[in-house]
């Protein structure tokens, strides 16, 4: 993606190496050791040594004023390394990061927090560590208290409060200090739900008001909504910075990727695609009809295959489970090296949320499975008006006097 003109923030060829551990026996070792790195930081990009690994390898991107760009990868893709670097908490190896403005980060639960100090101290404490003055703090004070929630158990010590009021109290901090770039890890995800669509709706306000938002997050549907751009990480590198639907469409590819079949399988799935009417899409309204593909390929010849789909949300909770068999078709016997593709058709009656769609191939008869891909894919629901949990069931309301 093309540079933006007057970017808040720019990173250049950045590298970070640790080091898993790291002894000299003597000072006769140690004093080598310590050339020998000073010179590899002068000459090229970093080379690395016995028991040394990369966090982040030759990274470069720019994000402009006023930009929402969401960070995805999975776990031990660099993200986190990343945003502190951005935070100031680490430098890195080799490469240069430039930050233009004032950034106020929420990258850990409790960071900046004295366990012994009660929600209010902290508050002011943490305030001044984000670099607001403490007549700012105290002039917003109401304001975060009451956008946390915790007004009832602000003059309680902090050790006593649970992992999602440290979120609640820190995150209601750090967006209101009024940051030219506002830095937003996976805290948001310990919070309740009603906490957590209040947070993003604050984001929404930040990145309204010209300021610049970087939100790091596994929740796909909160970066789709709130993000247009996203970067996408991998085993520490920049793979892909696009249009936040096309990211998303390459992060589930790399979870289908990664997956291995049963080594001793005799059919497999080879690929699974949800499809709306014209193309294949992970975003749909409640209602909407999806088609779900499923192309199995037999590996050696296998008996009585059922081909199964199943539905479940965040939380891993299976909302929805059937198969070909129990739908009424008779069950596959299939031939070395013979495929077939299973379409469902679904009439998606979910509230708003993020759903993965999975699939297994089973023997019913002697309670066999061949194989299983969890997750297949993951799809979004919209809906117009507010309804939570799982199902839709499209209410409408009436209200009369007596």
């Amino acid at each position: 993606m093309a540079a933006v003109n007057q970017p808040a923030l720019s990173l250049r060829g950045v590298y970070k190496k640790f080091t898993r551990g790291e002894r000299h026996d003597s000072l006769r070792d140690l004093i080598p050791a310590l050339a020998k790195r000073m010179l590899t930081s002068m000459v090229g990009p970093p080379q690395l040594k016995e028991q040394e690994f990369w966090a982040l390898q030759d990274v470069s991107f720019e994000i402009g004023r006023g930009e929402t760009v969401g960070i995805v990868g999975h776990n031990g893709a660099g993200k986190s390394t990343l945003l502190k670097h951005l935070s100031g908490l680490i430098r890195p190896t080799s490469g240069t990061i430039d930050v233009r403005g004032r950034l106020s980060a929420l990258i850990e639960v409790g960071a900046g927090f004295h366990h012994d100090l009660t929600g209010r101290e902290n508050i002011f404490l943490n305030g001044v560590i984000l670099g607001m003055s403490r007549a700012e703090v105290r002039r917003k004070f109401d304001e975060i208290v009451a956008f946390s929630g915790l007004a009832e158990f602000i003059d309680t010590p902090v050790k006593r409060y649970s992992s999602g009021m440290y979120a609640r109290l820190g995150f209601s901090v750090a967006a209101h200090m009024e940051p030219d770039i506002l830095v937003i890890d996976e805290v948001l995800s310990v919070g309740d739900m009603v906490f957590q669509a209040k947070g993003v709706e604050k984001m929404r306000q930040v990145a309204r008001s010209g300021a610049t938002v970087i939100f790091v997050s596994h929740n796909l549907r909160a970066v789709a909504d709130l993000c247009p751009r996203s970067l996408l990480f991998h085993r520490g590198r920049l793979v892909q910075d696009d249009t936040t639907s096309a990211v998303i469409r390459s992060y589930m590819e790399q979870v289908k990727l990664n997956r291995s079949h049963a080594t001793d399988a005799e059919v497999v799935i080879e690929s699974v695609t949800v499809r709306g009417a014209d193309k294949p899409r992970f975003d749909y309204t409640a209602g909407e009809k999806a088609w779900v593909d499923i192309r199995i390929k037999a590996l050696r010849d296998a008996k009585r295959v059922a081909c199964v789909l199943y539905l479940r949300d965040d939380q891993q909770y299976e909302l929805f489970h059937t198969s070909t068999e129990r739908l009424g078709h008779a069950p596959l016997d299939l031939r070395e090296g013979e495929t077939r593709t299973v379409t469902y058709e679904l009439d998606l009656h979910l509230a708003a949320g993020s759903f993965h769609i999975n699939s297994a191939l089973h023997r019913y008869d002697i309670n066999h499975k061949y194989d299983v891909m969890e997750p297949a894919a993951t799809i979004f629901i919209r809906t117009p008006i507010d309804v939570r949990g799982a199902a839709n069931l499209y209410p409408k309301v009436t209200i009369s006097a007596g």
